[in-house]
């Protein structure tokens, strides 16, 4: 929204919230140029409820969907097992620590600051296949929509995990979501900064902390398919360890 207030403001099209039809077009045609079809479309329907909240439209009208010209990269974001290494070589050893437990559990950054044994906070109740997780010390985080689901961790990261456990719990705050901690433990954004900065070191690039989430993917999709015999049945088991609500996401991790 602030690009698009930006871009009509400097053509002289006006202020955002008196935004024309013609003008919503004008914008999409240009940021085609520019970004993927993920991306526009999303611009797309953002402005069709700035159209319809300032009586420009009427609930059922949409804008066309325009295509557009830089072609959507549809490549993997995970790192290989020496890369990873490279990585944890630049980090602290606190941030490294964060580094190994997203690594081994497939967890996002802001669930570090969630982490709690099961016996202490039982999952949701959400379906779980019988051959989930590999051997190791369960816990829970709290994933996106508040979803309470089970991890498993190695015992040697279990252990050392308890090591940084608090005696009182602490409130920490990550991109204005506030959490209750349990362990001294980096997480949220700061951590996966840390991560990004030390990947860049290492490797000249950096495909984000949640890259390891997509690393988690491929290898539980390999081991499980290898274990059971089964493409779906492993799909279906690494969308449940991810804390996916639907199946279909986990395939853009698969890639």
């Amino acid at each position: 929204m602030k690009l698009a207030a930006d871009w009509l403001r400097k053509t002289g099209r006006g202020p955002l919230h008196q935004l024309t039809p013609k003008a919503a077009k004008a914008y999409l045609y240009e940021r085609a140029k520019s970004v993927g079809q993920k991306t526009l479309d999303r611009d797309r329907q953002s402005l069709q409820a700035v159209l319809r909240q300032n009586g420009k439209f009427g609930e059922k009208q949409r804008l066309a969907v325009i295509q557009a010209d830089k072609q959507q990269q549809l490549k993997s974001r995970n790192y290989t097992t020496e890369q990873l290494g490279r990585i944890l070589a630049h980090q602290s050893d606190r941030n490294a620590f964060s580094t190994e437990l997203v690594a081994a559990a497939g967890l996002r950054a802001h669930e570090l600051l969630t982490i709690m044994p099961v016996v202490e906070r039982p999952m949701d109740n959400r379906p779980a296949a019988r051959e989930k997780f590999r051997e190791g010390i369960r816990y829970t985080v709290v994933g996106k929509g508040g979803l309470v689901r089970e991890v498993s961790l190695p015992q040697h990261l279990a252990k050392r995990l308890e090591s940084l456990r608090l005696q009182v719990p602490v409130d920490r705050t990550d991109r204005k979501i506030h959490y209750k901690s349990y362990y001294d433990l980096a997480g949220g954004q700061s951590w996966s900064q840390s991560f990004s900065q030390a990947s860049l070191k290492a490797l000249g690039f950096s495909n984000g902390a949640h890259g390891l989430r997509h690393t988690y993917a491929q290898e539980r999709h390999r081991e499980v398919q290898a274990l059971h015999g089964s493409a779906h049945l492993a799909r279906v088991i690494v969308s449940q360890e991810l804390g996916h609500f639907r199946p279909e996401i986990t395939d853009t991790y698969l890639r």
